[in-house]
């Protein structure tokens, strides 16, 4: 063996990537990618119009939006309650049984 051979490190072994994914069934992921996008499409929309109707009746200005919108404790609350919907979505994912019939009771 070659003093070169020898001081060189040992090569490791490649570690493969985390497959968060592995085993799931294409279908039910695209269902939930295809929920989503349809959910946020329509609360989007809901919130714009929600803002204008408001703003045009002097209820709020657009700057006490932009106010909150960055305020801690409405950001908190905010993310728990997208936290909880998320929660209710990836059941998808995990459910078996007849794609037919509505999903378990106590999954919601």
């Amino acid at each position: 063996m070659t003093a070169a051979k020898a001081k060189a490190p040992a090569k490791r072994k490649a570690q493969p990537e985390r497959s968060f994914l592995e085993g799931i069934d294409v279908d039910r992921l695209a269902a939930l990618v295809f929920e989503l996008s349809s959910q946020l499409h329509v609360e989007r929309h809901r919130r714009m119009a929600l803002e204008r109707a408001l703003v045009g009746r002097g209820v709020v200005t657009e700057a006490e939006i932009a106010a909150l919108a960055e305020d801690q404790a409405f950001l908190d609350a905010a993310r728990e309650a997208a936290d909880r919907s998320l929660r209710k979505l990836l059941r998808i994912l995990a459910e078996d049984g007849d794609r037919r019939a509505p999903l378990r009771k106590e999954a919601l």
